[in-house]
């Protein structure tokens, strides 16, 4: 087992720390694609589109990838470093040389977790490692829609500003089908390393006028299946509104 458990913390787990001070009062609203594509070295084939809408602080998330390893719990997550590239990683980011990119081999990439895309219950960092709450890829594919997802200010605004990741972590190293092997996580000893190594990334970036935002992936996406974006877009017309609908009111009883 490889042992780089010092930043294992900022990796897979812990939030961003900021001072409370950091950004602005108020988070500018923003609409936001990234272009899932495979993670350098990691062996998946797959792809697709993460889309979040920024509403002063809220978000509302709606992705959709397929070519993921079937009927398995993918843990998603928007990660975001105030000191990270804030990009997806390359194959230059292998420390350990053995030709696999673990998560946090891919930290000083796309930085720790910000939000973790569950299907219920909590979105914080903490639920990072919450197997039973993601999506588990039927066939292989994941459609994921959710709102009224609350954050930081400073975090809203990093995912605004172009300076945030989506990341779908669980591959298939030994192609068994499963996740299995003898190199075992360095985020939970009790996990298999296939099952938190990143494999599937994009950087969210607000679509310029009259176009989508394709975002920076790990590598060119260019087979990212359309039907997969347009059925996100739709999602993403439904539930901005109730988002938006769910802001107003936080506000009002304010």
């Amino acid at each position: 087992m490889r042992s780089r458990l010092k930043i294992v913390t900022i990796a897979f787990g812990a939030a961003v720390v900021l001072p409370l001070g950091a950004g602005s009062a108020f988070a500018a609203d923003a609409d936001t694609t990234a272009q899932l594509a495979p993670v350098a070295l990691n062996g998946v084939e797959g792809s697709g589109t993460a889309m979040v809408s920024v509403e002063g602080t809220m978000l509302t998330v709606t992705m959709a990838a397929s070519g993921l390893l079937p009927d398995a719990p993918h843990a998603a997550h928007i990660h975001f470093g105030a000191e990270a590239r804030n990009e997806c990683p390359t194959a230059a980011d292998d420390a350990s040389g053995d030709g696999t990119l673990t998560t946090p081999e891919g930290a000083p990439a796309y930085g720790g977790i910000v939000v973790s895309l569950t299907k219920s219950g909590d979105t914080s960092p903490d639920s990072g490692l919450a197997v039973d709450r993601f999506d588990t890829a039927p066939g292989g594919e994941i459609s994921y829609e959710r709102g009224s997802i609350e954050v930081a200010p400073e975090i809203a605004d990093a995912i605004a500003s172009g300076k945030a990741a989506v990341v779908i972590h669980g591959v298939d190293h030994n192609d068994s089908g499963a996740y299995d092997g003898d190199v075992m996580s360095e985020l939970d000893p009790a996990l298999p390393t296939e099952a938190t190594d990143p494999a599937l990334c994009g950087v969210l970036m607000a679509a310029p006028a009259g176009g989508v935002a394709t975002g920076a992936g790990g590598a060119a996406s260019a087979g990212t299946d359309q039907g997969l974006l347009m059925a996100g877009g739709a999602l993403l017309v439904a539930a901005a509104g109730a988002g938006a609908f769910a802001a107003r009111r936080a506000t009002a009883k304010v």
